[in-house]
């Protein structure tokens, strides 16, 4: 099949990918394991990274060759030379023919035309994002799990995670009265401190995102859990309180997956605005989107 666009929105937890026909419609997808450009700092995450953009290629031209290819990155900050041409290479296109931006980038324009509203994105990381009418780029937040990225999935997963072995340190084995701490075991392997380091300063941070699901899970049964996704959608609401701010009241959406966690954090982002925004969650997918600029 020819004629086709290539979209990618890869993030620490999964990347996806879509091609699309001239006509917008969605030809094939897929999901891979998750990548960003932060990666691209050290000679092992480069190597991972260009061994990630060879294996989605071949998953891609088993459907078709495409044409051209808009991709969105975590963590991309604007020179994506060695990136194009990693991922043009296994596809066999000329560099000019892939187009890199960061994944919020495209994530917003899933939702709004430049100028037109607000984006609050919650997956691995959190950031308000605005593109105005002439094409610029508004931020609020998404500065990176360290420094804040407040109400994401490894935000989530680190309050979580501080709260359990806080109340350890006061009384050895609280842990097991807590729905929420026996969640969070249970995904991480046991109960031993060494456990929680290793999951924590181990791995890839979309990886530690994904102990958001046991908080999320245990919700129910545990005030604690519920409190941690309360305040996510706090965090969140402040995202788009900060751009209404800045550039005046305009609709939020809100997208990404930690969004969908619970019903806690959108209703807490809902309750936390003014009644003057609407607030709308979208489940819209970013690959689509990205394949559907790149096939026009």
């Amino acid at each position: 099949m020819s004629g086709l666009g290539l979209g990618i929105d890869a993030g620490g937890t999964c990347t996806r990918w879509a091609l699309a026909g001239f006509d917008g419609a969605i030809v094939a997808e897929g999901e891979l394991a998750g990548l960003s450009a932060l990666q691209m700092g050290s000679s092992d995450g480069r190597a991972s990274v260009q061994a990630s953009f060879a294996a989605l290629a071949a998953e891609v031209l088993v459907h078709g060759q495409p044409q051209a290819v808009r991709a969105g990155l975590t963590g991309f900050g604007g020179d994506g030379a060695q990136l194009q041409q990693w991922l043009a290479a296994p596809l066999g296109l000329p560099v000019a023919a892939v187009l890199l931006s960061s994944d919020i980038d495209i994530a917003y324009r899933a939702s709004f035309a430049p100028g037109e509203g607000y984006l609050v994105y919650a997956g691995t990381g959190s950031i308000g994002a605005w593109i105005d009418a002439d094409g610029v780029f508004h931020r609020a937040g998404g500065r990176g799990v360290i420094l804040d990225d407040g109400g994401g999935g490894f935000w989530i997963a680190r309050e979580a995670l501080r709260h359990i072995w806080r109340n350890e340190d006061e009384e050895p084995g609280r842990w097991r009265s807590s729905p929420m701490a026996q969640a969070v075991f249970a995904q991480i392997g046991g109960d031993d401190w060494a456990l929680s380091r290793q999951f924590m300063y181990g791995q890839e941070r979309g990886e530690v995102g994904r102990l958001a699901l046991a908080v999320a899970a245990s919700a129910g049964e545990d005030p604690v859990a519920a409190a941690i996704l309360t305040q996510a959608g706090r965090e969140l609401a402040r995202l788009a309180q900060a751009l209404t701010a800045r550039f005046g009241a305009r609709p939020v959406v809100l997208a990404g997956r930690a969004a969908t966690l619970h019903a806690l954090i959108v209703n807490t982002m809902r309750a936390e605005l003014p009644d003057a925004i609407s607030l709308t969650q979208t489940t819209a997918r970013a690959h689509h989107a990205a394949a559907r600029l790149a096939a026009a």
